[in-house]
């Protein structure tokens, strides 16, 4: 019998959000409509999917959702005054500065702007050494939907060998601190380990977070190994080789309908929990 756990994050998602919708009634009940705003550099066609998406998914949900799209010539300063009047405006609970910006543009100065109790998508470096202390009010949402994931399914994470593979300081550092925070043992791995393959097969628990489509293979995993792929490459695959890693695998997460789903359910929470916060 196949008693593998396919880790639904729809089924995840649906749950946050149906929490969400009593405190959303209840701080409009206050007189505040939680508000997030993004901000859209250029005509990249997938940002603007992106930003579709979670506009979509606030409106749903009732979050005010704003989209600031500013020219593909924005300098670093313009998008910095956009952004300082967004912190400055107190009907506004949250910022999202879609990435990436053009290339003209200090994408780390222009996230490092954005004020830290509105910084709902966890990008600054104050809110990232406040998450790796264990303290931070808003993870980045990725690493924050895969610790999600994790508690919805009941996965143990104190004393498990983690394998995080990939370094990004909006998903692989992060979630390696949100893991060791949890009591997990974590190996961070990139482009210049030596053995992978060798180091994920200690892992109880692998997280995929490299950017290359089907990189991690099956024969790389310990069997029964859980492997959470945080991966979205074209042609609607992850990080890891799906096939080969379920037969491995104890439990997996799909792409797409894994982290994915979840990702957005945590920048609307974030939102929500923001919002709060001004009335606190």
């Amino acid at each position: 019998m196949d008693n593998k756990i396919i880790l639904d994050g729809q089924k995840v998602s649906t749950h946050i959000r149906e929490e969400l919708k009593p405190r959303i009634e209840a701080l409009k009940a206050n007189g505040v409509v939680p508000s997030l705003v993004t901000i859209l550099v250029g005509d990249d066609p997938s940002s603007a999917t992106y930003v579709k998406m979670k506009g979509n998914a606030c409106e749903k949900l009732g979050i005010k959702s704003q989209k600031i799209h500013l020219p593909k010539e924005t300098t670093t300063e313009e998008l910095l005054h956009t952004i300082n009047e967004l912190n400055n405006d107190t009907s506004v609970h949250g910022i999202l500065l879609q990435h990436p910006v053009p290339s003209q543009i200090d994408e780390r100065k222009a996230f490092e702007a954005i004020a830290l109790e509105k910084d709902v998508d966890g990008v600054t470096s104050w809110g990232y050494g406040q998450t790796a202390l264990g303290f931070g009010l808003y993870p980045s949402c990725t690493p924050a939907a895969i610790l999600n994931i994790i508690d919805f399914y009941n996965i143990q994470l104190q004393g498990k060998h983690a394998v995080v593979v990939g370094r990004s300081p909006i998903l692989g550092k992060p979630v390696s601190a949100l893991l060791l925070n949890r009591n997990a043992t974590v190996t961070t791995c990139h482009s210049y380990t030596n053995n992978l393959p060798e180091l994920i097969k200690q892992a109880d628990i692998v997280v995929a977070a490299v950017g290359k489509p089907e990189f991690i293979k099956g024969d790389w995993l310990k069997e029964g190994a859980v492997v959470l792929d945080a991966g979205y490459n074209p042609g609607n695959v992850g990080d890891v080789e799906y096939s080969s890693c379920y037969e491995k695998a104890s439990a997996i997460t799909p792409v797409p309908g894994g982290v994915g789903p979840v990702t957005i359910s945590m920048l609307l929470k974030h939102t929500v929990d923001a919002a709060e916060r001004t009335l606190n």
